[in-house]
């Protein structure tokens, strides 16, 4: 499980997440949901360690993350989606893929079947450039590497983000057939709530900074939840 206690992050003197507590369990979803820069980006980032805390606690599989750098997390099975996707245009699907293994011990660095069987697009586009596919297949791949680092936690960030509805409700199907295998704990940022609702298990709301809202699912009411997403 993953446990986010306390959570305090500065950008020089802009205090970004202010006592933040979330917990993420293996075999559920659970939907980050907020207006834009109320600080769900810096909370998978600071999960992540890719920017510092200045208090709190992150603690995975009863392991302190706090303070480690990220590539440990990484080795830990700490898996990304970043928004924007991020993939490296000049190089082919297949390099994309391969750079997943850089948080893997030399006896894992294969590309899973898995990848394929959950898109099967990427599989036909092997030797294609990433920044030739279109935004939807982009996404897929930023999927599917992330799945090359057989991670136990995925953070996904606005993975509906400009992508055709086809390719998210295929996004939205991969994300809980990954949560029913039981092994994996799931935490998505989105700004949409019917998407969040059609996959989460539970829910984050957060404002200025803050925890607003948070529980199971069928535990929150839905004009609770839109006034604070609405402009």
């Amino acid at each position: 499980m993953l446990t986010v206690e306390g959570l305090h992050l500065y950008y020089g003197a802009s205090h970004a997440l202010r006592g933040v507590g979330l917990e993420a369990r293996k075999g559920k979803v659970t939907c980050v949901l907020g207006r834009n820069g109320v600080g769900k980006t810096s909370l998978l980032r600071a999960i992540l360690g890719l920017v510092p805390i200045r208090s709190g606690r992150i603690d995975w599989e009863e392991q302190p993350l706090a303070g480690k750098p990220a590539y440990l997390r990484a080795r830990a099975g700490v898996g990304n989606v970043p928004q924007g996707r991020e993939i490296f245009p000049r190089l082919s699907v297949e390099e994309n893929l391969r750079t997943g293994f850089a948080a893997l011990p030399a006896a894992e660095r294969t590309i899973p079947d898995e990848v394929f069987e959950l898109f099967p697009v990427l599989r036909q586009m092997l030797r294609r450039r990433g920044g030739d596919l279109s935004g939807g297949q982009q996404q897929q791949l930023a999927i599917g590497r992330a799945l090359v680092t057989r991670p136990r936690l995925l953070l996904l960030d606005e993975p509906t983000e400009g992508i055709q509805p086809s390719i998210i409700k295929q996004i939205g199907q991969v994300i809980q057939s990954l949560a029913a295998r039981g092994d994996m704990a799931i935490v998505v940022v989105e700004q949409y709530l019917d998407f969040a609702r059609e996959i989460a298990d539970h829910f984050v709301v957060m404002d200025r900074g803050e925890v607003v809202l948070a529980g199971p699912k069928d535990n929150l009411r839905e004009d609770d939840v839109r006034r604070y997403l609405t402009v």
